[in-house]
């Protein structure tokens, strides 16, 4: 029983550590989508690149993408982030019984 705990207690942490690299993405992403949200109120005109072209574009439709994007990527920081708190909620579950099968077999 706790080797099969010890092994669900690395599959968690390994999901733990995905989700972490997933979150940092989104965030480094809704960087870059508030960066150019915020040249764009400066500049006359807009572009967009779509695959490997560069396509002139209205700057009020790349601002409404723009925002849709930063939107969907706060949504899914949100989900990661219930996600990785049930994870770790099991985690310290597993942690705790761990600890009480190694107190009663060091008996």
């Amino acid at each position: 029983m706790n080797a099969e705990n010890m092994q669900q207690m690395q599959l968690i942490e390994q999901n733990l550590q995905q989700f972490l690299m997933q979150k940092q993405q989104f965030q480094q992403a809704i960087i870059e989508t508030e960066s150019a949200l915020k040249e764009l109120e400066t500049s006359k005109e807009s572009y967009k690149i779509l695959g490997g072209v560069m396509l002139s574009t209205s700057k009020e439709d790349l601002q409404k993408e723009l925002s849709t994007k930063n939107e969907e990527l706060n949504l899914r920081i949100k989900t990661l982030e219930t996600q990785e708190r049930k994870l770790k909620e099991k985690a310290d579950e597993l942690r705790n019984e761990i600890m009480k099968e190694t107190k009663n077999e060091s008996k």
